[in-house]
């Protein structure tokens, strides 16, 4: 084992943290990633600050919460002043770049307003959220969006797979038992094999991609994020991993007639998206799970070449490695599909952290339940790196004490998230204007409490319901509890970094001193 040079930050998109042999399913086929945990530590306990793409991503990039960075939903451009985690890892030396997704919006119209071309270093970095591109894609490209041009296109029409966009009728598609192509987009065709085969899948190709920028890089210290754009829909697996599973792998669906019957009202505007009640349909669901679980078992398999070859090059001696996700899925739980609300399906992730230095052997293969957020990772990277601490402007915590078995009396006692829904169904069903539309969750080891803005509460004992199925948010006997968590949810806001442009040493050279400096004011 030696010193940390490089890290390997790797992201699934829509991995639950309970879809891991690691992470407690008993049927999920994913030993190299539970290796991974069995060589560092497994962080439990670990939330998103937006349980939707693109603002959980400028969290994860930024280590600032949603209320900080503004970027809210998916499309909403990250503002060009936020630094990432690129910005700060240049800063020492180590090259950051992307292979993947990001789900990130440039900020174009200040980038205009300051005259800065999208086509210059500066333009390039602002535009893919502080990475260098090594391949971005997003993974998602309908035939009215799709540039032929995007590599994996051309990668797969280089294969023989026909088309302007193969990414759809090639990695997304199947053909059915007549021998007519079907569209992954569509539910029903979630049990195909995709007309891709395995090697040439976007995930076979995203670990190909990675394998050959290490081997660029060589002796160059690098932070590589590789973001795989599976287990997201479309859910459509290659041959054999679309009949790895079938309905007998299923677990139960977490949900009972009760919550149906009497949903918080936003809850229950979701419930009444197509994807949700396609997933509350239990054939449906049913129908789909396998071949989700056949993506992840899929990552899992490139995740075993990934570090095989990471052994060959000598690299694993060196590299930090993160494995993680975006937000979960719902899958049905609850009566929903997708994502975006606060159970834990949705908001808790899976986060792998293997240190390959002497100063994390104690801590090896163990389960850390302490509560973690995602934005403690850019912090994480940072203090690896052995940039100085930027109290003004990031908001997580560095987990290397805690990876390297540091004694930690005071960590923290509660993780925050945020949703704005303001672009879905809900909204419009609830009769609500855009601004109209902000929940907050605070989470504790016992306690989760949602805040909605125009609509009660959320309250879940999470010791006595730990499946969130009572929702005591209008139980006259927890009006203190929900008291005093509003009240910690506004002392939070409060505690926002927003004055990010000046550290706290600058004000500190500057306090109670302006006569030194020659500046004189209120003197007789």
């Amino acid at each position: 084992m030696g010193t940390v040079r490089n890290i390997l930050f790797i992201m699934c998109d829509q991995l639950r943290y309970d879809y891991l042999g690691c992470t407690g399913h008993p049927g999920i086929r994913t030993p190299h990633i539970d290796a991974l945990a069995k060589r560092g530590v497994n962080f439990s306990h670990t939330f998103v600050q937006a349980p939707v793409c693109g603002s959980s991503r400028m969290s994860f990039y930024t280590g600032r919460y949603v209320f900080s960075h503004g970027a809210t939903y998916n499309g909403v451009p990250l503002n060009i002043g936020e630094q990432t985690l690129g910005d700060h890892l240049r800063r020492a030396g180590i090259t950051t770049g992307l292979i993947g997704k990001t789900h990130m919006a440039p900020d174009r119209d200040n980038m205009g307003r300051l005259g800065i071309s999208p086509t210059s270093n500066e333009g390039v970095l602002a535009s893919q959220c502080g990475f260098e591109p090594w391949e971005r894609d997003d993974g998602l490209h309908p035939d009215e969006l799709t540039d032929p041009n995007l590599a994996y296109n051309r990668f797969l029409r280089e294969q023989g797979y026909e088309g302007d966009n193969p990414w759809h009728t090639a990695a997304n598609s199947g053909r059915d038992a007549d021998g007519t192509l079907q569209s992954g987009w569509f539910l029903r065709n979630a049990h195909l094999a995709a007309e891709v085969k395995a090697e040439h899948s976007e995930t076979a190709y995203m670990t190909n991609r990675a394998m050959e920028k290490v081997s660029d890089l060589g002796d160059q210290p690098w932070c590589l994020h590789l973001s795989y754009i599976k287990p997201h829909w479309p859910y459509m697996a290659p041959a054999p991993y679309h009949a790895m599973y079938g309905k007998q792998d299923i677990l139960p669906a977490n949900r009972t007639d009760a919550e149906k019957a009497a949903p918080h009202p936003v809850v229950q505007a979701f419930m009444a998206h197509e994807e949700s009640r396609n997933f509350s349909d239990e054939a449906k669901r049913r129908h789909v799970i396998p071949a989700y679980m056949g993506l992840i078992s899929e990552i899992d398999d490139n995740i075993g070449r990934l570090m095989a070859f990471l052994d060959q090059q000598g690299r694993l001696d060196d590299t930090l490695i993160v494995f993680t996700s975006d937000h979960g899925d719902y899958l049905g739980d609850h009566w929903l599909g997708e994502k975006e609300l606060f159970h834990e399906e949705s908001v808790r992730i899976p986060l792998i952290v293997v240190d390959p230095s002497a100063a994390a052997d104690a801590t090896r293969g163990t389960t850390d339940p302490r509560l973690v957020e995602a934005i403690d990772l850019v912090p994480t990277f940072t203090d690896y790196a052995n940039l100085p601490d930027q109290p003004h402007l990031l908001e997580g915590r560095s987990l290397r004490p805690l990876i390297q078995g540091e004694d930690v009396p005071i960590w923290r006692s509660a993780v925050f998230s945020e949703v704005d829904y303001a672009w879905r169904g809900a909204r419009l069903s609830l009769g609500l204007q855009p601004d109209q539309t902000r929940a907050y969750m605070v989470r504790s080891d016992q306690w989760k409490y949602i805040s909605f803005d125009g609509f009660m509460p959320q309250l879940f004992d999470l010791q006595a319901d730990p499946h969130e199925q009572q929702d005591l948010g209008v139980d006259p006997a927890y009006g203190t509890i929900r008291e005093a968590f509003e009240a910690e949810l506004s002392r939070w806001i409060r505690a926002r970094k927003t004055r990010i442009t000046v550290s706290h040493e600058q004000i500190e050279q500057k306090t109670d001193n302006a006569r030194d400096r020659g500046i004189y004011f209120g003197v007789w």
